[in-house]
């Protein structure tokens, strides 16, 4: 497996931990990321209104780039299902942070996340899920 697939494949079975660990049933999504229609990577949910499509991105650098065409299917995937779109994105030694799809930079061919953007805007696990 290549070295960034692995590192992909480590962030969502940490973020699939964590809804476990909060009573939440999840699964990861088989193919996220390199088939074609898999347009999420986790989907969770919990009794009641709380039903989650989530993309999950993680970084070193201090902003993540994703493709306008990546979340444009992402939101048409979470629209079809009924679920709310989450990115959630990890930042090497700031940790997790949720944001709602809206709340990304557009710079052209790609939607951003800074450090900024998720500081200010994105919210922590227990702030958005719980």
């Amino acid at each position: 497996m290549p070295k960034n697939k692995a590192k992909g494949s480590k962030v969502e079975r940490e973020l699939f931990q964590m809804f476990i660990d909060n009573s939440f049933r999840a699964v990861r999504v088989a193919g996220s990321g390199i088939m074609e229609h898999a347009d999420c990577d986790i989907i969770a949910g919990k009794s009641g209104d709380k039903k989650y499509c989530i993309e999950v991105k993680s970084s070193k650098k201090t902003n993540k780039y994703i493709t306008k065409e990546q979340i444009e299917n992402f939101m048409i995937f979470s629209n079809i299902f009924g679920l709310k779109p989450v990115i959630a994105v990890r930042f090497n030694r700031l940790g997790w942070f949720f944001l709602n799809p809206k709340d990304l930079e557009d710079s052209g061919k790609h939607f951003v996340v800074t450090m900024d953007i998720a500081r200010n805007k994105g919210k922590r696990f227990s702030q958005f899920f719980c």
